[in-house]
């Protein structure tokens, strides 16, 4: 006969006030957070903007446990608890992380592998290029495309010191991709540009000295007081290697102001997620055969595109811009893409 011993409920040794149930860790859920926006991360600290407004004192905020490393980036919605006054040497929690619409990201340079987000939820991507000191470069327009198709967001050329070049020929090699093309000339308000920035969350890229920051200071007449605010909550200095969110007036949307790009890392990116944003498009290259490339020939003999043009239903010259970007991702090394050719 087994030795073996026979146990029943009664066997099971409870700790008094405890009760038989094994305890289970609930996460709350936070249904009281208050929703907000982040405007610049600083060192393991998050400055947020409660409800998205920009009259209320920016708040300082760390993580919360439960959200372990979930990645946090300025604006990104978040949901807050805790104290949100504002107030000198507080603190508040980030308890949520909305689902994101849009995102930017890049990788550090042409070797890092990791990628970064550099904006989340943002509208548009405003490419900032000077028409002279230094020469607009093709190569950094396109790359700048594919980064703003793949993510997401819409983007906009801005031509600055058009004083100095006439903006036409540049700005005609974009042309027929048909997104916003702005100019502005020193000294004059960026009226084209505001409007279109208007009720917006606008990501601005660009390499030193087009005039990045001098847009802005014009777009945001209080940017440098803005940045000393939250560079106080935050016991930090914001510097050129972090993205800042900086309100436009009278509460019309923000202006995200991006550190000085080096390089877009796009390994995650495919043509057919840059196809993918023009919504007439993205039927057609159903039909075109696994790993195209959508270049046409040589390299993509069998590109459906192609079949578009000779049926009427797109340009020519449509069809040539946007293989202009696609060469930028295909030239491209892996997991980098740079900026600066």
């Amino acid at each position: 006969m087994s030795r073996a011993r026979q146990y029943d409920e009664s066997d099971v040794r409870v700790r008094p006030g405890r009760g038989s149930r094994p305890r289970t860790k609930r996460r709350p859920d936070h249904a009281d957070a208050e929703e907000a926006m982040v405007v610049a991360v600083d060192r393991g600290r998050w400055t947020c903007a409660p409800g998205g407004d920009a009259d209320r004192p920016p708040v300082t905020a760390m993580r919360a446990r439960e959200l372990g490393r979930t990645p946090i980036v300025v604006g990104d919605r978040v949901g807050l608890v805790g104290d949100l006054s504002g107030a000198p040497d507080t603190l508040a929690r980030i308890v949520r992380v909305e689902e994101r619409r849009t995102l930017l990201r890049r990788t550090a340079d042409d070797t890092d592998p990791f990628e970064r987000v550099v904006v989340a939820n943002a509208d548009r991507l405003v490419v900032v290029t000077s028409l002279a000191e230094p020469e607009p470069r093709t190569g950094f327009v396109d790359r700048c495309l594919v980064a703003a198709y793949a993510g997401g967001l819409e983007p906009v050329l801005c031509l600055t010191k058009a004083d100095l070049a006439d903006p036409g020929p540049f700005a005609a090699h974009y042309a027929e991709l048909e997104f916003p093309v702005v100019v502005t000339r020193r000294g004059e308000f960026p009226t084209a540009l505001a409007e279109l920035l208007d009720g917006r969350v606008s990501a601005l890229v660009g390499h030193s000295g087009v005039g990045k920051s001098t847009l802005v200071n014009v777009l945001v007449p209080d940017a440098e007081q803005r940045t000393g605010r939250v560079s106080g909550v935050g016991k930090g200095r914001h510097t050129t290697t972090a993205a800042l969110a900086l309100p436009l007036p009278d509460g019309r949307g923000w202006v995200v102001d991006t550190p000085g790009v080096r390089s877009f890392g796009l390994a995650h990116v495919t043509p057919d997620d840059v196809i993918a944003a023009f919504d007439d498009l993205a039927a057609a290259v159903e039909e075109c055969p696994r790993g195209c490339g959508h270049l046409g020939p040589p390299a993509d003999p069998e590109c459906a595109l192609d079949a578009l043009v000779g049926e009427g239903a797109l340009r020519p010259g449509r069809l040539a811009a946007l293989r202009r970007v696609l060469v930028a991702l295909r030239a491209a090394p892996p997991g980098a893409l740079t900026a600066d050719r």
